[in-house]
């Protein structure tokens, strides 16, 4: 078996699985950080019968201290998900020796995020984060696309994958782009905004740097430091800064499917299908969402500052799939996480989401993976994921079917299995 642990001084499962063993696994809090996912968490974790804080930034608190905080008349729930927030100047200082001390005395079980990792940084979070986390610690940083070698584009494109089964658009070096005579989408990490990519589309190399041109005035992508965006051969001519950690592919045309799974270590312990389908989810996207409901004829008029689509996500939507792509759907799902075991033990826990577009042979490109809970789950809060309520026959989201897998475990004792 081939184990890869890129983080410097990754903290061993070991030490975190004789930390929880020292827990009281009866008055187990559930925590998470006040982004992304953190409502689902919360209220998953409360339809479980657990207690539940967010670590919020301050200026961003009153989702949690206010409007969702919690209500209990004789310790039962009667509004909101939220028992406590902890509130902080930055969200890095919940990385501070007093807070995980707190965690640590009060049995805190951490479910991470997106925003998680990129407020800390995966080195951090990796090394220094020394708390119980739900989920896989050493998958996190897959998603570091192009800060770091082993990303989730070489997990799929590994020698041990078979990329029939999990399948990625064409990639495009950027010495290609001179000659390009098709529609690709461009990948970069936004200027501005941390948890966002700088996207956009080109079918040849006019339109390529007509583009680029406009997005580096408007800060959305950064530009060469070399030539200060005129460019030259450290950017092969794009003006673009790093181009040659972008991610460039033929644009797959189809809707957008992101598959919500959730893989369960206790399920496969006792005996069950260890594998299910939680939900499916597409976005929202500022402002792309805008331009694609008006007419033609108004698109080519918009100006130069409001004709390239941004891609910021800013909320999703739920979705059922066609029920004959559900074969093709599992497969792809089980492929994962055979691949995750091969490269990185223990592979896969819990909550992930493989991010597709499907394409007119009816089979999925995978655009992205999260190896933790997935931005869209917030859609399925209350009403439950549909897939996830047939398989439980009750509500089931993401945020509880994670709390779900917690109070399992514990009954069957097996609770260090879901920690990393």
């Amino acid at each position: 078996m081939l184990i890869f642990k890129e983080g410097k001084n990754m903290l061993s499962r070991e030490e975190i699985q004789e930390i929880v063993r020292e827990y009281d696994h009866g008055r187990a809090i559930i925590g998470t950080i006040g982004s992304h996912s953190a409502l689902d968490i919360c209220d998953g974790a409360v339809e479980e019968g657990f207690r539940t804080v967010v670590w919020a930034q301050k200026g961003r608190e009153k989702p949690y201290t206010r409007y969702f905080k919690t209500l209990r008349n004789e310790g039962s729930v009667v509004k909101g998900c939220v028992d406590q927030t902890r509130i902080m100047d930055k969200f890095k200082d919940i990385l501070l020796e007093e807070e995980q001390a707190w965690m640590l005395k009060n049995n805190v079980l951490f479910i991470p995020n997106r925003s998680f990792v990129s407020y800390l940084g995966i080195d951090r979070v990796e090394s220094d984060f020394r708390v119980p986390m739900i989920g896989s610690r050493n998958l996190l940083g897959i998603e570091e696309r192009g800060k770091r070698e082993k990303d989730y584009y070489w997990v799929l494109e590994h020698p041990l994958t078979n990329q029939e089964i999990l399948r990625t658009p064409r990639k495009i070096h950027p010495k290609e782009l001179p000659t390009l005579n098709e529609l690709v989408i461009v990948k970069l990490h936004h200027a501005k905004h941390s948890l966002e990519r700088g996207f956009f589309t080109a079918a040849s190399w006019e339109e390529f740097r007509e583009k680029a041109s406009r997005l580096l005035q408007r800060e959305i992508i950064e530009a060469c430091t070399k030539c200060d965006g005129e460019g030259c051969a450290n950017c092969f001519e794009t003006g673009i800064n790093h181009i040659d950690k972008a991610r460039i592919e033929k644009y797959s045309l189809g809707p957008v499917f992101n598959f919500n799974f959730f893989y369960s270590p206790i399920s496969e312990a006792i005996g069950e299908e260890p594998l299910e389908l939680l939900g499916i989810d597409a976005r929202f996207e500022s402002n792309l969402d805008a331009i694609v409901r008006l007419p033609a004829e108004q698109q080519l008029r918009l100006s130069e500052q409001q004709k390239d689509p941004t891609f910021i996500v800013v909320g999703h939507h739920s979705i059922s799939v066609r029920e004959s792509l559900l074969s093709r759907v599992f497969e792809m799902a089980e492929e994962f996480i055979r691949v995750s075991k091969e490269l990185f033990d223990p592979g896969m826990i819990g909550a992930f989401c493989i991010q597709t577009v499907i394409e007119d042979d009816m089979k999925p490109t995978i655009y992205d993976i999260a190896t933790r809970i997935g931005g869209g789950t917030n859609s399925h809060v209350w009403l439950g994921a549909p897939y996830g309520n047939m398989t439980w026959r009750e509500r089931m989201s993401s945020g509880r079917r994670t709390a779900l897998e917690i109070r399992r475990a514990i009954k069957h004792g097996k609770l260090e299995e879901l920690v990393t």
